[in-house]
């Protein structure tokens, strides 16, 4: 019997080691590309291309970031980029929550389908939408300015952020509404007063993966915006790169090192709710 459970031990432990080192590789993997963005931003021009790449600088620099900078109007770039940030995780955090609070409070007869066709749109690709989407705004009037990436945030808030919160909200009692019904409140009191504190950490999560998202976008500035004081900082990086090839590539890094300090920081502030929030998701379907 002791044999047994020596033998038990050692095989879990060797489980153990295997599972750790296998995460350790991946997570190496991954944060490579950091790594080296990190390490190019301080480099001098000559550091830059050596074989093979020099993770320490022998010569550290911070005139990558100061010239880096001027190269482009970045400042700009980064003031399009909040604008479009702040906004559309504002429209995105309150069109979701208000109606992942219709889907999980009132009940009718089509809720059920309803709901159904809006977790269905997760599994369209946004390639399908794309040419639609586009004439729709270009009628409108709203190419080459930030609308498109704002005003859509406004109307519905993305299929899975209200899949999340609906999750959220169906884990408060209903006792609470009944309470608030007696002591005068109608639906919307309800809404703002006493449910969204109650699912303080499910509203950061979305707020981060929007903020996020939308910090990092690529696509739609590509697809909507044409004038240069019009960019974001991905389409910025895009136009420096455009423009000096991999000739400045310490630059584009300390650059892009500096695009990517505040989505970190934001995440590290909010980790804690970010957790939180995916984690207790599923309690209640």
């Amino acid at each position: 019997m002791e044999a047994y459970y020596k033998s038990k031990r050692t095989s879990d432990r060797i489980k153990t080691s295997l599972s750790y080192g296998v995460l350790t590789i991946i997570a190496v993997i991954f944060i490579f590309p950091f790594i080296w963005m990190l390490s190019t931003a301080f480099k001098i021009p000559s550091e830059a291309y050596t074989l093979p790449p020099k993770i320490i600088p022998n010569t550290f620099t911070w005139d990558n970031f100061v010239q880096g900078w001027q190269y482009a109007d970045f400042t700009r770039y980064t003031w399009n980029t909040l604008i479009v940030t702040v906004l559309a995780t504002l429209g995105t955090v309150l069109s979701a929550s208000f109606v992942a609070y219709g889907f999980a409070r009132f009940k009718s007869r089509y809720s059920g389908v309803l709901f159904t066709v809006v977790l269905a749109t997760m599994m369209l690709p946004s390639q399908v939408t794309l040419v639609p989407t586009y004439l729709l705004f270009t009628k409108l009037g709203w190419l080459d300015t930030l609308k498109p990436l704002i005003i859509p945030s406004f109307f519905g808030g993305g299929a899975f952020n209200i899949f999340l919160l609906r999750q959220f909200f169906k884990t408060i009692p209903k006792d609470l509404d009944e309470a608030a019904y007696i002591d005068g409140a109608n639906a919307f009191q309800i809404y703002y007063k006493i449910l969204m504190p109650a699912i303080k950490p499910a509203l950061i999560t979305v707020g981060l993966m929007s903020v996020t998202f939308h910090w990092n976008d690529y696509m739609s500035p590509l697809i909507y915006l044409n004038s240069d004081q019009n960019f974001t900082l991905a389409i910025g990086l895009q136009f420096f790169q455009n423009s000096f090839g991999s000739s400045q590539i310490q630059m584009l890094m300390a650059v892009s090192l500096i695009t990517v300090i505040p989505v970190l920081i934001l995440f590290f502030i909010g980790q804690k709710y970010f957790v939180q929030g995916i984690t207790m998701t599923g309690i209640k379907g």
